[in-house]
């Protein structure tokens, strides 16, 4: 059986099942490779924007045995999927701009799909603001840490621009930051981050407070408020606690 790294793992446990999942960006073709193997998705497409990677992957289909359930597609972005032709999509390992970008550009085919699996590697506040501005919801989060980096992951679905206040008027800026799953279920990789936060944002206070420039009073202020709202965030698993 195909072992997949925690980043993976965590991206595969929020697809759950599915009947065609689309995997864009693929590399290796490890996650559609390994559902398939585990028979919680009936087909599979690998989608690249170069061949290399569907090279690997054809490599991983005929080593696992999934060459009647899976295929390969050379598409940049959704651009060579057909909208309602897979009901989950994983986009997987990429900046949040460029995802925000594929997911609008490829709007109709992630629109139709029931679940859209998503893990950015960067701009992840940017990303979850721009995420439920456009009318998707997100409906589950992990997060691991592997090594030496942490890693958000979600599920999201499109419920359309007149369903989206729900959700995206609901939610705070330290929500839209840290994860309003990740929070609301106290996610133990979570607070491991908060602290590590916390303290290198208390290594950049001490430095400040050593600093007699004034230039530097707004970024003290700044850091200060910083401080403020991951301590009263770690604060919730304390509650949990008692």
């Amino acid at each position: 059986m195909l072992q997949l790294s925690k980043r993976l793992q965590a991206v595969a446990s929020l697809v759950g099942e599915a009947e065609v999942l689309a995997d864009v960006g693929t590399d290796h073709g490890y996650i559609p490779v390994y559902l398939l193997a585990s028979g919680k998705v009936k087909r599979g497409i690998a989608m690249d924007i170069n061949q290399g990677p569907l090279m690997r992957a054809r490599t991983h289909i005929r080593q696992y045995g999934v060459e009647e359930m899976m295929e390969t597609r050379l598409s940049d972005g959704l651009a060579a999927l057909e909208p309602g032709e897979a009901d989950v999509i994983v986009i997987a390992g990429m900046g949040g701009s460029l995802m925000m970008r594929i997911l609008s550009q490829g709007e109709a085919s992630a629109h139709a799909a029931r679940r859209l699996v998503l893990q950015p590697q960067s701009e992840i506040y940017a990303f979850r603001t721009s995420l439920l501005e456009q009318g998707y919801e997100i409906e589950a989060e992990e997060m691991v840490y592997e090594e030496g980096k942490y890693y958000s992951m979600m599920a999201a679905e499109y419920v359309g621009m007149e369903g989206k206040a729900a959700q995206s008027e609901s939610l705070s800026e330290t929500e839209l930051k840290y994860g309003p799953l990740l929070i609301e279920k106290r996610h133990p990789v979570l607070r491991q981050y908060l602290q590590y936060q916390w303290e290198q944002k208390e290594k950049i206070r001490i430095r400040l407070v050593e600093n007699a420039r004034q230039d530097v009073s707004r970024r003290k202020e700044e850091i200060g408020r910083e401080l403020a709202e991951i301590e009263k965030l770690l604060a919730l698993w304390k509650e949990q606690v008692v």
